[in-house]
């Protein structure tokens, strides 16, 4: 649950992260997670999610999700420069940090 929900009817609030190439983009905001891979949609609450990791592959950023009942999904999104994937790198470790807090 994030850590400042938003009142019943109301649009869920919060930080936002958006990473999108031509194909793929990952969604990261008050509701959970969001994976388009190759025009398949997968929408995870955060209730669903057990974690999240990233990593980098080449100029690749690849965001995984474990969902509760342990399945594993992931997506590649390609920054196309080293320079965008680190400016991702810190907005999604920011946004993380505000809706998982570890500890």
């Amino acid at each position: 649950m994030p850590p400042h929900p938003a009142p019943p009817g109301a649009a869920p609030s919060g930080p936002e992260f958006l990473a999108v190439d031509r194909h793929n983009a990952v969604v990261v905001d008050a509701s959970g997670v969001s994976f388009e891979n190759h025009g398949m949609n997968l929408d995870l609450t955060w209730p669903e999610i057990r974690s999240v990791h990233y990593k980098a592959h080449g100029n690749l950023l690849v965001v995984g999700v474990v969902h509760a009942d342990g399945r594993f999904y992931e997506c590649p999104v390609d920054a196309k420069r080293a320079e965008r994937l680190g400016e991702w790198f810190g907005q999604l470790a920011g946004v993380l940090g505000y809706y998982r807090p570890m500890g």
